[in-house]
C-alpha cells in the first residue's frame, strides 16, 4: 500500500490587511455603554498584528461603513444572499493564486480535485472554475468538504491519503478555501465581538501524491470533547453565517488534552514530537494546548506567527503552518510531527506525520 505524501503547499491571502480598520468598526459599536475599552483591552492580548479581507477597507474612518463598498454600513448589514454573491466574486481569484503558486508542470495529471470550505455555497463552484482556469481533465474526480469548520483541512488530508493508498498513481489538488470576514455580525455582544476580531480571509492549496517529498501522513485520530456541543456552533442565519465560540473553548481544549493524551497521540510521546502544526484558533487556544503538552515556547513559533501575521482563516490555517513549516530550513528529514485542528463538537482533529 502506497505511503501518501503532502508534497508541498501554496498560500494565498487578499490584498486588504483589515484588522485595524476592523478593531476601529468593533469599537464604535461598542462605544454606546462603554465596553470598548474592555474590547481594546482584551484584544490587544489576541496577539494578532494582521488580518486580511476580500473587502478594502475605508481607512478614513469616517463614512458610516466600514469598507470602501459599503458592504458592512452601521445598522444595514448584507443578506446571506449578497453575501454568498461577494463570496462567489472573490473566491475564484484567491483559489487561482493559491493554485498557482504550487506550480503544478502537467496539471492534466491531477486526478483529484478536493475543495475545502465552509464560508461560502455555489454550484457550479471553484471546483468547475479552477478545472477550467488550470487545464485540468474534465475526468478529474471531484469532492467538496463543506461547514466542517477550522478542522475540515484535516479532515481533507486525511481524504487525501485514502485516495493516494488505494491508488498509488493519483494526484491529488486540495485547495482550502475561507472568506471569513464575509460573516461579520451586526451585534452589540461583547463575546461575539471578540471571536470575529480573530478571523480572517486565506487560501492554501496542496499537491498530495506518492511521491517521497515532503510530509509522509503517517495516521490521523478524531477525538470528541465530551459536554461541549454548544462551545463552537456554525449555523447559517439570515445575516450570514452565525458562528459561536465560547470563552471556555480554551478551557475545555486544555482539560481534555491533559486528561487524555493517549487519545491524542496512540502511536507516539509527547517527546517523540518536533514538529506541532496546532491550528491557532487564537492565542488562548495555543496556551491551551503548549500547557497540556508541557511544551516548550518554540515548539507553537509557526502557529504563532501565522496567528500574528493573518489571524484565524478556519480551515486553511493549519495549512499555512505546514507550509512554514516545509519551507524552515531547520525541518530535518525523519522528523516527527503532529498536526492538530479543533472545531464543531467540540471535536479535535489531528494528523501524525514524518518529514521525508
Amino acid at each position: 500500500m502506497a505511503t501518501a505524501y503532502l508534497n508541498r503547499i501554496s498560500t494565498a491571502v487578499p490584498d486588504h490587511d483589515v484588522h485595524e480598520t476592523f478593531m476601529g468598526f468593533a469599537e464604535k459599536i461598542l462605544q454606546q455603554d462603554g465596553r470598548h475599552v474592555l474590547f481594546r483591552r482584551m484584544a490587544s492580548r489576541a496577539q494578532i498584528d494582521h488580518r486580511w479581507s476580500c473587502l478594502r477597507p475605508d481607512l478614513t474612518r469616517k463614512t458610516p461603513a466600514l469598507d470602501l463598498e459599503g458592504f458592512y454600513s452601521a445598522g444595514s448589514f448584507p443578506t446571506t444572499a449578497a453575501r454568498m454573491r461577494r463570496y462567489e466574486e472573490a473566491a475564484p481569484a484567491l483559489a487561482e493564486k493559491a493554485v498557482a503558486g504550487l506550480k503544478i508542470a502537467r496539471p492534466e495529471e491531477i486526478t483529484h480535485l478536493i475543495i475545502i470550505s465552509c464560508t461560502g455555497l455555489s454550484a457550479p463552484g471553484l471546483d468547475f472554475h479552477l478545472m477550467e482556469r488550470f487545464g485540468l481533465s474534465d475526468a478529474v474526480e471531484r469532492t467538496s468538504v463543506g461547514f466542517m469548520g477550522c478542522y475540515a483541512a484535516i479532515n481533507g488530508l486525511k481524504l487525501a491519503r485514502h485516495i493516494v493508498r488505494s491508488d498509488a498513481g493519483a494526484r491529488v489538488l486540495m485547495v482550502s478555501l475561507e472568506l471569513c470576514t464575509l460573516h461579520l455580525q451586526d451585534t452589540g455582544d461583547l463575546e461575539q465581538v471578540l471571536s470575529f476580531m480573530i478571523f480572517g480571509d486565506g487560501c492554501a492549496a496542496a499537491l498530495i501524491t506518492a511521491d517521497e517529498e515532503g510530509f509522509g501522513l503517517d495516521s490521523f485520530r478524531s477525538v470528541m470533547v465530551p459536554q461541549t456541543s454548544g462551545h463552537i456552533t456554525w449555523a447559517i442565519g439570515d445575516q450570514g453565517f452565525d458562528m459561536v465560540l465560547s470563552g471556555q473553548v480554551p478551557t475545555s481544549i486544555g482539560q481534555s488534552l491533559g486528561q487524555r493524551l493517549d487519545d491524542f497521540l496512540p502511536d507516539a510521546k509527547v517527546g517523540d514530537i518536533a514538529l506541532w502544526a496546532v491550528h491557532p484558533g487564537g492565542r488562548s487556544v495555543l496556551d491551551a494546548v503548549q500547557q497540556a503538552f508541557e511544551l516548550p515556547d518554540p515548539a507553537l513559533a509557526h502557529s504563532r506567527e501565522v496567528l500574528r501575521t493573518c489571524g484565524n482563516m478556519s480551515s486553511a490555517t493549519v495549512l499555512f503552518v505546514l507550509d512554514a513549516m516545509l519551507k524552515d530550513p531547520d525541518t530535518k528529514p525523519g522528523s516527527r510531527g503532529c498536526a492538530m485542528a479543533f472545531g464543531p463538537g467540540i471535536v479535535a482533529e489531528t494528523m501524525q506525520f514524518t518529514a521525508a
